[in-house]
């Protein structure tokens, strides 16, 4: 998602991002969570939208950095709650996540693997999930559209291209290896503990990797644009 969406809105590419290359598969997407410091004032996600609306610009939410997943999500956010509150920019999610922990910021959208080992400890609150289904990895968390913020989906995904031109029985090749790989049940409960998802069989395919791809684009390019969002 970085390099196939983000980077063609936050920078002047050379390449098209979606003629210069031939998709191969989707391989996995990974929705994230809306976290809080401990002390939070609040229970659930409605109780932190009202508490974010009654102290805009106040607040602060952790990023991995300008352009960051945690970033253009915490934008989409802020349109679909009708909040404010200040981004602060780390160099990674671990540094971030510290900090989440130890209550120097006070919110952040975090991935799975930082997030959970941290909820399950009791050092920090979870409110939802960023897709409209749970985790099966942490099935007691809701989803957004449970939680009272239909439809604010973020979930960074992995994808697979070659170089264009190249033949297209190479690219079915390839294709038949990914699906291969998904298939296989190690690989699948590899990717359900990190908290990610295999994509269905039928999203497994090179047309709806592109499918798949141009609607991340048309989805995220007009937020981050609109943000003003560059890289650092």
């Amino acid at each position: 998602m970085g390099y196939q969406v983000v980077n063609g809105a936050v920078y002047s590419l050379q390449y098209d991002l979606i003629n210069d290359f031939e998709p191969i598969a989707l391989t996995s997407n990974t929705p994230w969570l809306i976290a809080a410091k401990h002390a939070v004032p609040a229970n659930d996600l409605r109780g932190l939208i009202d508490w974010l609306r009654a102290n805009p610009d106040r607040v602060s939410a952790g990023t991995s950095g300008a352009g960051g997943p945690g970033h253009i999500g915490g934008v989409l956010f802020q349109k679909l709650s009708g909040t404010r509150f200040q981004f602060v920019p780390y160099r990674g999610m671990t540094p971030a996540m510290q900090d989440l922990v130890s209550g120097q910021i006070d919110l952040m959208i975090a991935d799975p693997a930082s997030a959970i080992p941290q909820f399950r400890a009791n050092r920090i609150k979870i409110f939802a999930v960023t897709a409209n289904t749970r985790l099966a990895v942490a099935p007691d968390i809701p989803t957004v559209d449970e939680a009272g913020l239909a439809g604010f989906y973020l979930a960074p995904w992995h994808g697979i291209w070659a170089p264009k031109g190249t033949a297209n029985t190479i690219v079915i090749k390839l294709n038949m290896a990914v699906v291969d790989a998904l298939a296989d049940p190690g690989v699948r409960e590899r990717l359900v503990d990190l908290g990610s998802n295999p994509p269905p069989r039928e999203q497994q395919t090179p047309e709806a990797l592109r499918a798949f791809h141009t609607a991340e684009i048309e989805k995220w390019w007009p937020i981050i644009k609109a943000a003003n969002i560059r890289a650092e």
